[in-house]
């Protein structure tokens, strides 16, 4: 399934929110979408929501981790949307929810 990205906006954070595979192919994209988030949103939360997405390679996640310490380095922060018990079990194994908060909500994040 290809990856779709969109941006908006919820209450005060910028969001960016993943859909479809993110996938080897499709990783200069995402990586491109969050530099621009992380970079737009100096001193502030970011959130991505990886809910929709069907498939996230091991790489996306090393995005995920750089792009939380370029939020951290510009007084921010970046936050992870994802509710999927298996995905956050994946998560809390290879300890990137130590490296990166995820939320259940963007409205907790």
């Amino acid at each position: 399934m290809e990856m779709l990205l969109r941006r908006t906006q919820v209450g005060d954070k910028n969001v960016l929110v993943a859909s479809g595979d993110v996938d080897l192919v499709s990783l200069p994209r995402f990586n491109d979408a969050l530099s621009r988030l992380v970079s737009e949103s100096a001193a502030q939360t970011v959130v991505v929501d990886i809910d929709g997405t069907g498939l996230l390679e091991d790489a996306a996640l090393g995005l995920l981790v750089g792009a939380a310490g370029r939020a951290r380095a510009a007084d921010g922060d970046l936050v992870v949307v994802c509710t999927e018990p298996r995905m956050r079990e994946r998560m809390a194994l290879n300890g990137f929810d130590r490296a990166v908060t995820v939320s259940s909500t963007i409205s907790e994040a």
